[in-house]
């Protein structure tokens, strides 16, 4: 099993969890973050003083998924948050050890 983190532009949220749940992915959670890369940040105005935006609004959106479904998810994410400019995002892939639901005690690939 595979933990997929993928941090998005917020409004993209809802076509990537569309594009999620068409292959198959029944889970996932959603965190509202800040941050930038090489995005940097921009410059805005407010009542006449200018100011640096350092930080700015992400999505950051977590799935563990079975090994059979982590290419596909990913292609999923790609695809559905692409918009060609910069501060798309990022996508991260980790090993997942254990899963265990706990209202069942289910672990595993049956807990997912």
């Amino acid at each position: 099993m595979k933990k997929i983190e993928a941090i998005i532009k917020p409004f993209k949220l809802d076509e990537v969890r569309e594009a999620l749940a068409e292959i198959g992915v029944n889970g996932l959670t959603v965190t509202e973050v800040k941050g930038f890369g090489r995005q940097k940040g921009h410059t805005e105005l407010y009542r006449g003083a200018e100011y640096v935006v350092d930080f700015l609004p992400k999505v950051k959106v977590e799935l563990v998924v079975p090994d059979n479904l982590v290419e596909a998810s990913v292609d999923t994410i790609i695809k559905a948050a692409h918009t060609g400019k910069i501060g798309d995002g990022k996508i991260f892939v980790m090993n997942v050890e254990q899963v265990i639901r706990i209202r069942t005690g289910e672990t595993g690939e049956e807990a997912v």
